[in-house]
Parts: C-alpha cells; structure tokens; sequence
C-alpha cells in the first residue's frame, strides 16, 4: 500500500520556495535599479518612469527600450556591480514579465 501524501508538507514547501524566488526578484530588482543608475531618481519619478513603462502600447517604444537595454548589458557600462549582479539580464527573462522592456529605462 502506498503512502499517503503529507499535503501540509508539500503546500508549506510550496509556499517556502514561491517566498524565496520573490525575495530573490525584488533584490534583483534592486540591483538593477542601482546597476543602471535609477537609484539617483527619486521614488516618485523612478515609480513614474516604471507605471509610463508598463502603460505603454507603442511597440516601437518598446522595441527600442529592449535594444537599449540589450546594449547596456552587453557593454558592461554598469556601475561597478558585484558579481552578483552581473546575471542580471538572465533574471528579467521571466514569462509573463515586464521587466526586459524597463531595463531601457531612459528617455527616447
């Protein structure tokens, strides 16, 4: 006879691992922020800039944000960054995510 599953168990671990990939994403995020130089604005314009991203229909904008982001992370003209937050261009390439098209943060 088999084993009946422990499903508190199996829920508790659950919860534990979605907890430890949204601490990992918002320090991410942080790193990013700082890497690019967002930690210069303010909370208000950053906020601004970020909810402006997100509201955005025009697909060329968009485009063109992604490239700009591809380049920054290419170039390596970030902040002296940890090692740490060299991989960051790998932790934004989540389905369903925005994020790639904030890594372009700057006007154009």
């Amino acid at each position: 006879m088999r084993k009946p599953r422990d499903f508190d168990t199996e829920l508790k671990a659950l919860e534990d691992k979605a907890r430890e990939l949204k601490t990992r994403k918002v320090q991410q995020l942080g790193e990013l922020v700082i890497a690019t130089g967002a930690d210069q604005l303010s909370t208000d314009e950053l906020a601004g800039a970020l909810v402006a991203i997100t509201e955005t229909k025009d697909t060329a904008k968009l485009e063109a944000w992604a490239k700009r982001g591809v380049m920054f992370f290419e170039s390596g003209s970030r902040r002296t960054a940890p090692a740490s937050q060299r991989n960051l261009r790998g932790a934004q390439a989540q389905p369903g995510s925005t994020q790639s098209s904030a890594s372009g943060t700057g006007s154009q």
